[in-house]
C-alpha cells in the first residue's frame, strides 16, 4: 500500500523522484526503494513525505482505494466513506468509520442541510447551534 500511494501522490503533483528526494532531504535512489517497496523510510520521513503530499500519515501508509470508485488518496482531513444505500423511507446507514472520525453515536441528533446544487450534508445538532449562535451574535 505505502509504495502504490507515494507513486500516485508524486504522480498526481507532478513531481520526479528527484523532486520529492529534494524536498524531504533524502537521494532519489532512497525515493525509488520506496516507490519499489525494497525499504520503506523511517517514521521522520514517512511524516515528512506526509506533509508533502498533504495527506495523514495513516493514510500515506494504510489507505487502500475503493475499487469500484478508482479514487486515490484523500487530502488530510477529508474522507470519503464509501457508498450508501437508500432504504424504503429514506433512512442510511452512516459508515463505522465516519461515525468514529465524528464521533457519532446512536441517539445524536443530526442536522440535515441541502444544497439542489452541491448536494446534502449532515451535520451534529451541537455544532450547528453553535455555528447559528455564534453567526446570530456577529450581526
Amino acid at each position: 500500500m505505502f509504495k502504490d500511494n507515494l507513486v500516485q501522490l508524486r504522480k498526481l503533483k507532478a513531481f520526479t523522484q528527484e523532486d520529492v528526494a529534494e524536498k524531504i532531504g533524502v537521494t532519489r535512489q532512497a525515493v525509488a526503494k520506496w516507490e519499489s517497496g525494497e525499504t520503506i523510510p523511517d517514521l521522520d520521513k514517512s511524516r515528512r513525505l506526509a506533509e508533502l503530499f498533504e495527506v495523514s500519515l495513516d493514510d500515506l501508509a494504510n489507505y487502500e482505494p475503493d475499487e469500484n470508485m478508482g479514487l486515490g488518496l484523500p487530502p488530510k482531513g477529508k474522507h470519503l466513506f464509501g457508498v450508501v444505500t437508500v432504504g424504503e423511507k429514506g433512512q442510511i446507514v452512516i459508515p463505522a468509520k465516519a461515525r468514529k472520525i465524528f464521533n457519532i453515536s446512536s441517539g445524536d441528533q443530526l442536522v440535515v442541510l441541502g444544497d439542489e446544487q452541491q448536494g446534502i450534508a449532515l451535520i451534529k445538532s451541537e455544532g450547528f447551534l453553535a455555528i447559528a449562535e455564534t453567526l446570530r451574535n456577529n450581526q
